[in-house]
């Protein structure tokens, strides 16, 4: 991984978890450097000249300001601020930033393994004292600009953040979540713990239902995340993280609603808690707000809500943890506690650049090795420090059972190796460029700045520290010598005896023990079936029952008048390079990076050899050049460049707004890079060098192929609704089935097959390979993308650019090829078995024909359908942990999803029922707009220079013009009650040619009613 981002989170809709381990979501990251060593202190210095910095510094009747200070490397003031109540308050001022971010989040160490803190952190959210609707969070979600709106369970903490570039909308969503968290409805309702965390039903048969139930047994369906858990609660015994704030599904019908209520009233009052702002708001604004709800508590005793420090007294030990597979391979993690003092800041970004060193790229010290070795199948791992301790993990899954042993002692005995001067110098420019572009992508950095400032924040240390990277950077480069990092391997690893091995044992009778076990605790539970049925009943009412048009009139919203009527462009200039080769796209936006793309047309190659390309993408950067070895190569890109990345973009033309050809697809490899303005030369010859230049290693291969192999496996379980999206679409148009031949079932099945042709005829796959590059260096119409931060700047890099590819592209090109292979499927619905306690349900079809213009106000009423009825019946009623519709205007397919689902044919049928929804539904004009105003917010959603510079890019492969843009918004800011009325119909007509692609296990199919679904076993 090339970026070290120091602080992660996992999270899917409302209620993520986060836990030990490394955690890399899409569109999820944050990123401080941490210094855990600062006492907290008050400081003052100068002030910025602004009024919105003079206004922050103002005093306020209700605060006291005990620290001011400027934070030079984000042009931010920093105030920190007690109430009389004893709560903290973190007010960043960023009159640069209009993406504004508010949070409160409170200790919330676990004492069991009940998920209280998780259930908790879903159930605040459900309604409270001046919001009394169901489901606040929902409503907003339905009617907001929201950059961002969710919710966090951490080990020992649980954060509420929200984030608009509004400052009105922040103020409501802000709102909204104080009252949630202080004055929740759930904690005098026990039907919210029973929806939210847990249920007795009885159909016949007892069994067990509730949102976070079913989310955690999806989670212990994961091998990693069991192994993740396991790991925690063996480094950990003495303190909370030996408890599970998630959830065990096995223990959470243990807590009662007394439990409940008594969690909240101990932790969620002001003096656990830490609130933070951030933006370019008024900042005397936040407080008023903050004093709004917090004048409303006075000081309380203090409590000791922190988590303890654990002793590092650990014997190193191994232990084995059994999980659900009919594979022989085992899985193998070796992992450390690092400390039990705190770190200096140093130190802490001295840990950041040895993890790099260690574990960051596919030739890093660690990772090498351990791929090298033949010993597994995918390396696992890395620097975690979301905790009150940092910790560090490494290992291999794919391991055969006598291997396993061998695992831990080559982590042992490379870690007392050899580090090279080389390696330490790239790998110390990699980190600091990512510190100094802060690249977030869309995740708000004003979160980014909040995530990693709580991890010194919530263990009472100093939260502005983590923002500071410049001084302890300057004082690390200084003393930055293989013997600085050796002393690190040392003292931290080699010499640390606490440790931990984790040996996960596969076991194709587990999922039936795990089952067994569940069915017998039903059965030992005294239960009156009397009032099981009527709790049922019950509760099915509530659900089932809307919202007074009274309750949802608290709700705070903006106005569709508050709205911007016209899209935001990107500029774009549009040249030729010398001799009319290639294409140049350039422009001017505010950065100090320079960004480049190097588009090549994938539809030069057969057909039969797009099974190969997610391959020779790796191969482009991972197995080094005619000229360097995979080692050298890597450390000239993390010297001289902020990285370099290949993506795959696949897409359909965007054909005037109308639906296009199925057959019409656009698929390019794009090779990304990104550079200081003064290293654009040594990017763009970089560049050059992995496209005509890079080596295809028979044993690299194999090993690369036996790593996808390890990752479909694993995300089968965790992620089957995005691989059952995939396959509907790939039997109706060709990007779709692009995209399945080249990431979906049929690729992991390609994945197979080319492992045996690698090893046992690898010149016939190595004759492929070298065909796929000779084909796509010759490519017709290849487009080089810059985005620099001036015009001289992007428009000087011409030169550089005749330079470094005058003659990169040949004379002679090879032609597109027609693609004429079908999608054949042996039937047209599917169920793929594998080993999970979940369902993935997936159903879909063409909603408009190819030449159909489809409606910008589709997008409103698709939010209406899933966040209205799909959450209601699949999610609340039915449990899932999320459900959704989605529409793709290029190709005119409507599909539905749901994701760690309880149910199947329920589910289905739940699809099929939504014409009915849309016949009854007596939507008002104010619930008409709410649709509106958010389906405008996911038009303009922020977006980084290079985020910017590749949609430009996207934009013009795909002939998506800013006329078709601004017709969609037209038409989403003119949406009609008609238009509900008209999409429905459309639905009606297209519900004969659905398709349904189910991720279930086998015995949930047995169980269900599904004949109709031909079953192919995955795992």
């Amino acid at each position: 991984m090339r970026v070290r981002w120091l602080m992660m989170t996992t999270s899917l809709g409302c209620g993520g978890v986060s836990g030990l381990g490394r955690r890399a979501r899409r569109h999820r990251r944050a990123l401080a450097f941490t210094g855990m060593g600062a006492a907290l202190a008050t400081t003052s210095v100068r002030r910025g000249g602004s009024d919105v910095v003079q206004r922050a510094a103002a005093v306020h009747p209700d605060f006291t300001l005990i620290r001011q200070e400027r934070i030079p490397e984000f042009k931010t003031e920093a105030y920190l601020y007690e109430h009389a109540s004893k709560a903290q308050v973190l007010s960043l001022v960023s009159p640069e930033d209009d993406n504004k971010v508010f949070g409160v989040t409170f200790r919330t160490p676990p004492r069991d393994s009940t998920g209280l803190p998780h259930i908790l952190e879903h159930s605040v959210l459900c309604g409270s004292e001046k919001y009394p609707t169901k489901e606040p969070f929902v409503e907003l979600l339905k009617g907001s600009l929201q950059t961002f709106l969710n919710a966090f369970t951490y080990p020992d903490r649980t954060c509420y953040p929200v984030a608009s570039q509004n400052s009105q909308d922040l103020k409501n969503l802000a709102r909204v979540y104080m009252d949630a968290v202080f004055f929740p409805r759930a904690r005098n309702d026990p039907m919210v713990l029973a929806q939210e965390g847990w249920h007795y039903e009885y159909n016949g048969e007892l069994s067990y239902k509730g949102v976070v139930f079913n989310e955690m047994k999806g989670v212990y369906s994961s091998p990693d995340a069991l192994m993740q858990r396991a790991a925690q609660r063996a480094l950990f015994p003495d303190n909370a993280y030996s408890h599970d704030s998630g959830g065990d599904p096995a223990v959470i019908p243990e807590l009662t609603f007394e439990k409940f209520r008594s969690f909240h009233d101990e932790f969620y009052h002001p003096s656990n808690s830490r609130i933070f702002f951030y933006g370019d708001d008024d900042p005397s604004e936040r407080l008023d707000l903050a004093a709004e709800y917090l004048n409303r508590f006075e000081a309380r005793p203090s409590e000791d809500t922190a988590v303890a420090v654990q002793p590092l007294t650990l014997r190193p030990h191994t232990i084995k943890v059994p999980f659900p597979s009919s594979d022989a391979k085992h899985a193998i993690s070796v992992n450390w506690v690092l400390s039990d003092e705190p770190l200096s800041p140093v130190d802490e970004l001295g840990l950041a650049v040895l993890d790099h060193l260690l574990m960051g790229t596919s030739t890093s010290l660690l990772r090498k090795a351990l791929t090298d070795s033949g010993l597994g199948e995918s390396v696992i791992g890395g620097l975690s420090d979301e905790l009150i301790q940092p910790t560090f993990s490494v290992g291999l899954k794919g391991v055969a059972e006598e291997d396993a042993t061998k695992v831990e002692e080559l982590v042992l005995g490379t870690l007392e190796g050899n580090l090279e001067v080389e390696d330490i110098e790239a790998s110390l420019n990699t980190v600091e460029f990512d510190l100094r572009e802060f690249n977030t992508g869309s995740f708000p950095k004003g979160l980014s700045f909040m995530l990693g400032s709580m991890r010194n924040w919530i263990y009472d240390r100093d939260p502005l520290q983590p923002l500071k990277f410049e001084e302890p950077l300057a004082e690390l480069k200084k003393i930055a010598t293989v013997e600085y990092f050796k002393n690190l391997v040392t003292r931290f690893y080699l010499a640390n005896t606490h440790r931990v091995s984790i040996h996960m044992v596969p076991d194709p009778k587990i999922e039936g023990i795990v089952a067994a076990e569940e069915k017998a605790r039903l059965e030992a539970a005294e239960v009156d079936f009397d009032e099981v049925k009527k709790e049922m009943d019950e509760l099915k009412k509530i659900q089932s029952e809307p919202d007074t048009p009274e309750a949802l009139s608290t709700i705070p919203f903006l106005k569709v008048s508050d709205l911007e009527r016209n899209v935001k462009t990107i500029p774009r200039d549009v040249s030729k390079l010398e001799r009319e080769k290639a294409t140049l796209l350039t422009r001017e936006l505010a950065t100090t990076i320079a960004y480049a793309d190097v588009a090549l047309d994938l539809r030069v190659l057969d057909w039969e050899d797009l099974e190969l390309v997610p391959l020779f993408a790796r191969c482009l950067l991972e197995t080094g050049t005619t000229e360097w070895d995979p080692v050298t190569l890597r450390r000239k890109i993390g010297a001289k460049t902020g990285g370099i990345d290949v993506t795959l973009l696949n897409s359909m033309r965007a054909d005037g707004g109308t639906v296009a050809d199925p057959e019409d697809v656009v698929y390019q490899l794009v090779l990304r890079g990104k550079a200081t303005e003064d290293k654009t030369d040594d990017l763009f010859m970089l560049m050059r060098t992995v496209l005509t230049q890079s080596l295809f290693p028979q044993s690299r291969i194999i090993e690369m192929l036996k790593e996808s192999k390890a990752r479909y496996e694993s995300s089968f379980r965790t992620s089957g609704h995005a691989y059952a999206a995939t396959r509907l679409s790939a039997a109706m148009t060709r990007s779709g089935h692009v995209a399945e031949v080249t990431s979906g079932v049929s690729h992991y099945h390609s994945v197979l097959k080319l492992l045996e042709l690698a090893e046992n005829d690898f010149p016939s796959l190595l004759g492929r390979l070298e065909d796929v590059r000779r084909r796509l260096l010759r490519a017709p119409n290849p487009v080089i993308n810059f985005t620099g931060g001036g015009a001289a700047a992007a428009a000087g890099k011409k030169d550089q650019l005749e330079k470094n590819f005058a003659d990169f592209f040949p004379e002679e090109t090879v032609p597109i090829q027609k693609w004429t292979a079908p999608f054949e499927p042996e039937k047209d619905n599917e169920g793929f078995v594998v080993p999970t306690q979940v369902n993935y349900v997936a159903k879909g079809g063409r909603l408009y024909a190819p030449g159909e213009t489809p409606n910008g106000a589709d997008a409103v009423v698709r939010r209406i359908i899933s966040l209205d009825y799909l959450w209601n019946v699949v999610r609340v009623q039915g449990g899932a942990y999320g459900g959704s519709c989605n529409l793709n205007p290029l190709s005119g397919i409507f599909a539905f999803s749901s994701y760690r689902d309880p149910n199947l044919r329920a589910t289905l049928d739940a699809y099929d029922n939504t014409n009915q929804y849309l016949d009854d539904l007596n939507l008002d004009q104010a619930e008409l707009d709410k649709a509106i105003i958010a389906s405008i917010g996911d038009l303009d959603s922020p977006m980084t220079p290079d985020q910017q510079s590749f949609q430009s890019l996207r934009h013009y492969l795909d002939g998506t013009t800013d006329e078709i843009r601004q017709q969609w918004r037209d038409d989403v800011l003119n949406t009609k009650l008609d238009d509900i009325h008209r999409f429905n119909e459309k639905l009606k007509n297209t519900k004969e040619f659905y398709r349904a692609v189910v991720f279930a296990s086998q015995d949930a199919f047995d169980k269900e009613d599904t004949p109709d679904l031909h079953l192919s076993t995955l795992l």
